[in-house]
C-alpha cells in the first residue's frame, strides 16, 4: 500500500482533487485524480469500472449524486492507504483530452473585454452594442478542434483582407493572437425543450477547464459581418488537462459586478454570484497578464440559461467558456489584441517589441482559486507552442 503525503499549501490538495484522463507507457487512457505531484488511478483505487473508460463522459453522465459520493471516496482513499500500482508520478504520465467534447459554445461575457474592442474598432460610437448587457452574446464553435494542453497549434490560413487593399489574398495569418477564458463542462445533460434555469446550473455543470481559445484576428476580421466568427476561431482550442470540480470551486464564489439594466426573468438568479479565479499568462516565459474571472459581467449560470432557453437542451461533455477574461487595469487584458491595442502598442517580450504570434512561440495560460480556510486551489495549465503554416497553404 502507498501513502501520498499532502502539504496544507499544495494547489492539489484534498480542497481540489480534480480529474483526468491519463495513460502510461503501454497501457490504456483511463480516468485519475491528481492529488500534489501524484496521480491516482481510479480505475484500479476504487475497483470501479466507470474509471477505466477513456474519457470522463460515462463518470459525468451519472449526476451529482454520484459526483459528491466519488469526492467523498477519493477524499478518504488519497487520505490514507492507496493500492500499490495506483499512484503514479505526474511526470510519468502523458495526459489526455479529459472529456469527449459534444459542443463547444464561446461566450464574450467580460465587458471590459467587449468595450476594449469596441473602442477599437468602432471609434466614436458606443463602445458596447445594444443589445450587450441584455443577454450573453456568444456563438458555437468547433467541438472537434478542441485539444489537450501541450498539443502544438499550426498557424491557420484564410481570406486575409488588409484595410488599404481592393480584394482579399489567401495566405497564413498575420495576427495570430490567444484568448485567455474559463470554461464549463456539463456532466449531466437536460431534456430537449426544457430550458436550464440559472438556479439549477450545479444539477448539470461538473466542473470547470482553462482555456485558449486561439484566434486569428485577420481572417475574423473579414469574414465575421454578418454572422459572426468563423474559420478565424475554429481552427483550435485548448483545455486544460484538469477538470476541478464544482465542489471545489465553493471557497471562490464571489458577488457579480451590478447588471444594469436588471436582466430579463430567466436570467436572473436568487443569490448571483461569479468565481475569484486569478489567471496568468506566460508568453515565451515572460507573465503578461494577469486576467481576473471575478469582473466577468455575465455569470456562468446566466450563460448556461441563455444557451438553452429556446429549448436548446445541453448533453454530457457539452463545454461553454465564458469568452476572453479582462480587468480594468492593461495588465489585466486577456489577449493580444488589447494588451497591444491591435499591435500599435507592442508588448516587450524577451526585450523584443511584439504585437502578435510568432511561429515558435508558447503560450502557457495558468489559474488559482481561494481554498477553504485560506490557501489556493491550481487548475494546472493549458499550454500551446505555435507551428508554421503548412507550406502548401501559404500561397
Amino acid at each position: 500500500m502507498t501513502t501520498i503525503d499532502i502539504p496544507g499549501d499544495s494547489p492539489f490538495g484534498l480542497a481540489n482533487l480534480p480529474y483526468g484522463v491519463f495513460s502510461t507507457p503501454g497501457t490504456a487512457p483511463r480516468v485519475g485524480v491528481r492529488v500534489t505531484d501524484w496521480v491516482v488511478d481510479l480505475a484500479q483505487a476504487l475497483g470501479d469500472e466507470v474509471f477505466a473508460a477513456p474519457s470522463l463522459n460515462p463518470f459525468m453522465a451519472q449526476g451529482p449524486r454520484r459526483w459528491a459520493e466519488v469526492r467523498e471516496r477519493v477524499t478518504e482513499l488519497v487520505s490514507g492507504r492507496i493500492p500499490d500500482g495506483a499512484v503514479h508520478p505526474v511526470g510519468g504520465v502523458r495526459m489526455h483530452l479529459p472529456f469527449e467534447v459534444g459542443d463547444f459554445v464561446d461566450f464574450y461575457a467580460s465587458e471590459h473585454h467587449a468595450a476594449n474592442l469596441g473602442r477599437l474598432f468602432r471609434p466614436g460610437s458606443s463602445p458596447l452594442m445594444p443589445n450587450w448587457r441584455h443577454l450573453p452574446v456568444g456563438y458555437h464553435g468547433r467541438a472537434g478542434t478542441v485539444v489537450v494542453s501541450g498539443t502544438d497549434v499550426r498557424r491557420p490560413c484564410g481570406q486575409l483582407k488588409p484595410p488599404d487593399a481592393d480584394a482579399p489574398v489567401f495566405g497564413p495569418s498575420r495576427r495570430l493572437d490567444i484568448e485567455a477564458e474559463l470554461g464549463f463542462v456539463v456532466g449531466a445533460g437536460s431534456a430537449p425543450g426544457s430550458p436550464v434555469r440559472c438556479d439549477d446550473f450545479a444539477a448539470h455543470v461538473f466542473g470547470a477547464v482553462l482555456v485558449n481559445d486561439w484566434s486569428a484576428r485577420d481572417i475574423q476580421s473579414w469574414e465575421y459581418v454578418p454572422l459572426g466568427p468563423f474559420l478565424g476561431k475554429s481552427f483550435a482550442t485548448s483545455v486544460s488537462a484538469w477538470v476541478v470540480p464544482l465542489a471545489a470551486l465553493e471557497a471562490a464564489r464571489v458577488k457579480t459586478p451590478p447588471q444594469d439594466p436588471e436582466p430579463l426573468p430567466y436570467l436572473r438568479e436568487n443569490e448571483p454570484w461569479g468565481l475569484d479565479v486569478e489567471l496568468s499568462v506566460r508568453w515565451n516565459g515572460q507573465e503578461v497578464s494577469r486576467p481576473p474571472y471575478r469582473e466577468m459581467y455575465w455569470s456562468p449560470a446566466q450563460m448556461l440559461a441563455h444557451m438553452t432557453v429556446n429549448g436548446a437542451h445541453v448533453r454530457t461533455g457539452d463545454l461553454y467558456a465564458s469568452g476572453t477574461i479582462s480587468g480594468p487595469e492593461r495588465d489585466q487584458r486577456g489577449a493580444f489584441i488589447e494588451l497591444t491595442w491591435n499591435g500599435r502598442e507592442p508588448l516587450e517580450v524577451n526585450g523584443t517589441p511584439r504585437g502578435f504570434l510568432e511561429d515558435g512561440d508558447e503560450v502557457v495560460i495558468t489559474a488559482t482559486a481561494p481554498a477553504p480556510g485560506g490557501g489556493r486551489i491550481g487548475f494546472g495549465e493549458v499550454r500551446g507552442r505555435v507551428l508554421p503554416a503548412l507550406a502548401g497553404e501559404r500561397d
